[in-house]
């Protein structure tokens, strides 16, 4: 899901790589899934996309059943919901955020 947030935000993985203080190939690999970020990178790339690291956590599906249910009163954000809706494209999710901040501000 990090891709995909990297790629809403457009930024490129060395853009990613430059904000975030990763390095550029260890980005790539956990993009791929083929290393678990530390909380301090998560945290990192979570800043430099502009999302909650929980959301990130979320939408990886690594956080547990409990945790992304949260309490009823609390709903997820329209952001991240949006981010998450596989049904949009990318242009069509980056459209809706688009307008979404412009209502929001």
């Amino acid at each position: 899901m990090i891709r995909s947030q990297r790629k809403l935000a457009r930024l490129s993985l060395r853009e990613l790589a430059d904000l975030t203080d990763v390095s550029n190939p260890y980005l790539s690999q956990i993009e791929r899934g083929l290393h678990e970020p530390s909380v301090r990178v998560l945290r990192s790339i979570a800043n430099a996309l502009n999302v909650s690291a929980e959301t990130l956590l979320a939408q990886a599906g690594l956080l547990d059943k409990e945790a992304k249910q949260g309490d009823p009163d609390d709903p997820p954000s329209t952001e991240a919901a949006i981010r998450a809706d596989p049904r949009l494209s990318d242009d069509q999710k980056e459209a809706l955020l688009s307008v979404l901040r412009g209502f929001l501000r």
